[in-house]
């Protein structure tokens, strides 16, 4: 059933390409960066599950009731204290930004124009689109036009730009996409099918030639090289299916599960990792493969989030503010343990400035650093009474910019002055 809703979904009224069920996939998915390369278009998502008439609003009301995180604050709850491993603590490094957003909002991701780094995009829960055009210094709301009439409180999700900046995508929930030519000054929304399996949870913005990749909760993932009027399927079926498929497969929790990924990160390269929304296991695809891959975890606790290092190994934060590093290179079972003193905190991401400066956030304000690749961290105790979960770290600009995204539309910028 869910191969055959891969097979016959269709976008924008054109029907959907797919390879034979006995090709590999060639260089039309996801194509490999160059090492040069291997930070530009690497992304992370989280994602909660919502039913649509949960962000259904009247003009009225919108932007005022709103999704909130739930999965994140259950996992911050009743946490078990830990030793205070991060003894030493550092200040100054980063600024709350004041955006004047109501309470509710959960900033989800942002990005900068490639060719124009003081140009950003800021996305977020309640149809929140922010523009600034000095750095991240101040916001100014950007309305994209059509979602205001259509009382759907869409939730966006991801935002994505070609390297040279010209082209670049905007995704959220329920399935919506947006496209631009001409780096964020206009935007045209494109439509999707509803027979799409799960939301849009991450889209890669590939050239400007209208190439792109875009995958799914469910494990769906599409290339278009037309600006996604057709789409071609990288994968035969949902991740549902492949687990229900391989119920002998070892795999702890699979049999007969049904849900979508919580978390998904693509890496630089082209590689996917997934957590799924119990966090009892994580699966991975690669370029060429046919199906995602199912892995056990590591830790006994549930798993909270995964990503990539800028060296191209995985790392992975369980619940209890526990972080491990893969071994090595690429995908892995073989994890080891960063012992960090969460404060009985939840670590809720994690974001590579450069191979040796590494952040780590979670529950009410926590921030740790690590100057040695993640191998020692120290506290940043000057958020500490911020009444804010921490859930998005991200730097951009070869380093040079960075944001923490959370909560009630907390926001900190990256200064790096102490």
């Amino acid at each position: 059933m869910a191969t055959s809703m891969l097979k016959s979904a269709l976008f924008s009224g054109a029907a959907v390409a797919h390879k034979s069920s006995s090709a590999k996939s060639s260089g039309s998915t996801a194509r490999a960066i160059r090492p040069a390369q291997r930070h530009a278009n690497a992304s992370k998502v989280p994602c909660s599950a919502q039913s649509d008439e949960e962000m259904k609003v009247s003009r009225r009301d919108f932007g005022v009731a709103g999704p909130a995180a739930a999965a994140v604050t259950l996992a911050l709850s009743a946490l078990p204290a830990q030793e205070a491993l991060a003894a030493a603590t550092v200040t100054g490094q980063w600024e709350q930004v004041d955006l004047g957003l109501e309470p509710g909002v959960i900033l989800l991701d942002i990005a900068f124009v490639p060719n124009d780094p003081n140009h950003g995009f800021l996305l977020g829960t309640r149809q929140t689109v922010l523009e600034t055009k000095d750095g991240g210094k101040t916001w100014d709301r950007r309305f994209l036009g059509e979602t205001e009439e259509d009382q759907i409180n869409y939730r966006f999700q991801n935002i994505s730009f070609s390297p040279s900046g010209n082209e670049g995508y905007i995704i959220g929930k329920p399935a919506i996409l947006y496209h631009t030519t001409d780096g964020g000054k206009s935007w045209e929304r494109v439509p999707l099918s509803a027979r799409l399996p799960g939301n849009p949870l991450v889209i890669t913005a590939l050239d400007d030639k209208g190439t792109a990749e875009m995958a799914t909760d469910e494990g769906a993932i599409y290339t278009t090289s037309d600006a996604g009027q057709r789409w071609k399927a990288a994968v035969e079926e949902t991740v549902s299916a492949t687990l229900n498929r391989t119920v002998s497969s070892g795999i702890s929790g699979a049999s007969y599960y049904t849900g979508a990924f919580a978390t998904m990160a693509r890496s630089a390269y082209g590689d996917y990792v997934g957590v799924t929304s119990r966090g009892n296991f994580y699966m991975t695809w690669e370029p060429g493969q046919t199906y995602w891959q199912p892995h056990n975890r590591s830790s006994s606790r549930r798993i909270q989030g995964m990503g990539w290092r800028t060296d191209g190994g995985l790392w992975l934060i369980a619940r209890g503010g526990e972080l491990f590093f893969g071994q090595g290179e690429g995908v892995t079972e073989e994890f080891e343990q960063r012992r960090i003193g969460a404060r009985g905190f939840g670590i809720l991401d994690v974001g590579f400035k450069d191979d040796n400066e590494v952040w780590a956030a979670g529950g009410s304000g926590s921030l740790f650093r690590s100057t040695d690749g993640g191998k020692s961290w120290q506290r940043d105790k000057e958020f500490d009474s911020l009444a804010a979960n921490l859930y998005t770290v991200k730097f951009m600009n070869n380093g040079n910019t960075g944001f923490v995204l959370g909560n009630d539309g907390v926001m900190l910028r990256y200064t790096g002055l102490a």
